[in-house]
Parts: C-alpha cells; structure tokens; sequence
C-alpha cells in the first residue's frame, strides 16, 4: 500500500456524526473524504480529511472547460454483515476508459482502491444498516491546472467522498418520458464516458419531464431519434416474451457495472438475455401486444427500479402490464443479497473491508 497521509481530526469528524432517520440519496455527506494531486507526471501522497469545502482559483480549468470525471459505487454494512463494497475494480477500468477521452492521467489501481477502501474503512460507523441502504462512494478527478487556454491540464485533483443513502426512488415505479427531440450523446462523442457534462446535457429534458409529469427521461440515438440507448443516469431492459431485451453497448452509451452484473445473473438464471439495437416504437407495440410485459432501469444509486409506463410528450400513457417488475424484482434481490453479503459470492464481486479507528 502507498503511504497515507491522515489528518487527526477526522476522529472528531466521526465522533460528531449522526446517521438521520431519513437519508434519501447524496443528501447527507459523510464525515471522511480522500484526496491527492496529480502534478509533473505523478500522483501525490493520499490523505485522508474530514468532509469539508475546498479551494481552487477561479481560473481553473475544470470551471471553464469542463474536464471531469466522476464514479459511484457502494459499500453495505446489513446483518452484521461487512461493510463490502461492490466490484470497486470494474469502477477502476471505467474511470480510466473515462479519463482517457476526457485527455486526463490514468490513476493507479493501488491508488484507487486505497482511497476508496480507507475511505470506508474510517467510516464503518457510518454505513447505513438496514437492506436496501448504504454508503455511497463517490470518487471524481478534475483539471485544476491555472490557465484560460484551451488546452488540457497538466494538473489534477482526485477526491473520494461519501454519502450514507436510502433508496434512488421512494415508492412504487417509475414513469418515464420518452425524449423524442433532444439528445444527449452521439457516435463519437463521450457518451461512454462518466463525465459531469453528459449529465448536464440531460438537465434540460429533466425539468421539462418533471414539468410534464413523469420521473425519469428516456434517451433515443442521437441520429435517427428512434432506437433506445438509456435513461439520464441508468441503463435499460425490458422483458419481451420472458427474455430479458437490453441495448447493446457503443461510444454513445455508459456500460454500466449494475447492467454488467444483472446480466450475468440472469443468465445464471436460466433467463435468455439479447442485446441489441431496441428501437422504441418496436417496443411500443410489444407493450401494447403484452409481448413485452415489463421493463425497468437499472443503476448504482437505483439497483433496479420498475417502470410503471412508458409516456409521450401528447400526454399518451403505454402502461406495463407486470408493472411491478416480477422478474426485475427477483434479479433486484439476487444482487442485493450477494451487494450485502446474504448470499455466496462465487463470483468474487465484493470487497471485505476491515473498519478501522484512531
């Protein structure tokens, strides 16, 4: 392990840090984050803070240019179980895969994996303990190199911080709107990437979906406006004459790790899984026929989340008719019990964790 840096007084950060009754998600912010520099081709020494604000000039790259990425994972800590966190490796390839098209530095695998496992470690006593909860992790790095030319930053910031949560949702399923004008990623782009402005290019079809009624936003290609890639922030399936139906992955679609996982269990299942090109009025008319019987999105902050319909912007409602998402449930349950440690991991996919004091 790389030597760490700790500042004493994340002690009396933890100590003065009470879990609410209602945590809601990325509301309440853990007491502990991580931290180090990237400068002159090399990482800094990491240190461990207490959860505060932070400094940069106004000149910083990352505030004109937008050269940023972003992870997010979980750590359980249920039935005395843990905490584990949830294939922090598969994170690591992807924030590197997303740091390579953002022109930012790759960040060592031991660097990663400490910052995130210290990070947790010291706050074992702030992983939620109920099913369903935990700790999430955000690890992000951006440009705070000093300079208004458009050029990339030789200079970086790498940050763990977290946030104890509850459910992405509240209750029941979700209704989605499908975006049929705008887009938010083409061939090319860095739709694969998990980059903060592929989520600022969603924002504006969420407000006008919030303002018409609905939850979530449905994103079609951006070129022929028709077959379907994903929702703002999570993939998408749908169960078509009892087999589960996802978009295939290219440049313009974030894979995510929870989509990677739910379809290894679905196979494992006996469930004949298809990935492919989905083109969205296709599956209107499955729905309608009751060929496609539900579908669902999926994600590190929502798990699984059932969608109770499908709507247009004409105020036209395709309602599901398993809208309570029989298999989306059952898949659900099978990931959370291996996330939380109820289940044999035989898969390798969670990472023990030893808490740790001062």
């Amino acid at each position: 392990m790389n030597k760490i840096k700790i500042d004493p007084a994340i002690a009396d950060s933890i100590k003065k840090f009470t879990l609410p009754d209602y945590l809601g998600f990325g509301q309440v912010m853990g007491p502990v984050m991580a931290s180090c520099t990237y400068e002159n081709g090399k990482w800094s020494e990491l240190e461990l803070l207490p959860y505060g604000p932070i400094s940069m000039y106004p000149n910083a790259k990352v505030l004109h240019y937008a050269q940023e990425i972003f992870e997010g994972m979980k750590a359980y800590r249920v039935d005395g179980h843990g905490p584990y966190i949830f294939r922090p490796d598969e994170n690591h390839l992807r924030f590197n895969r997303s740091a390579e098209r953002m022109a930012m530095p790759h960040i060592p695998f031991d660097l990663f994996m400490q910052a995130n496992l210290e990070v947790t470690a010291y706050s074992a006593s702030c992983v939620p303990k109920r099913s369903g909860e935990s700790l999430y992790l955000r690890p992000f790095m951006f440009a705070t190199e000093e300079a208004l030319g458009i050029k990339p930053s030789e200079k970086f910031r790498f940050m763990v911080i977290t946030s104890p949560s509850g459910s992405y949702f509240s209750t029941g399923g979700v209704s989605v709107l499908i975006e049929r004008h705008g887009a938010r990623a083409f061939p090319g782009g860095t739709g694969y990437a998990k980059a903060g402005g592929n989520y600022a290019a969603s924002l504006q079809a969420a407000i006008k979906t919030k303002q018409l009624g609905f939850v979530q936003t449905l994103w079609l290609d951006g070129k022929e406006k028709k077959y379907i890639e994903e929702m703002s922030g999570m993939n998408f399936m749908a169960v078509i004459n009892n087999e589960l139906h996802t978009p295939e992955i290219n440049d313009s679609i974030l894979e995510g790790i929870t989509r990677k996982s739910i379809l290894t269990l679905a196979r494992e299942a006996g469930i004949k899984v298809v990935e492919r090109k989905m083109d969205i009025n296709e599956l209107i008319l499955d729905i309608k026929a009751h060929r496609c019987t539900e579908v669902f999105a999926c994600g590190t902050a929502a798990i699984i989340a059932p969608i109770d319909y499908l709507a247009e912007e004409t105020g036209e409602r395709i309602p599901l008719r398993d809208n309570e998402g029989k298999m989306a449930l059952v898949l659900r349950e099978m990931l959370l019990s291996i996330q939380e440690g109820r289940a044999s991991d035989k898969y390798n996919w969670i990472v023990p964790i030893e808490p740790k004091h001062l």
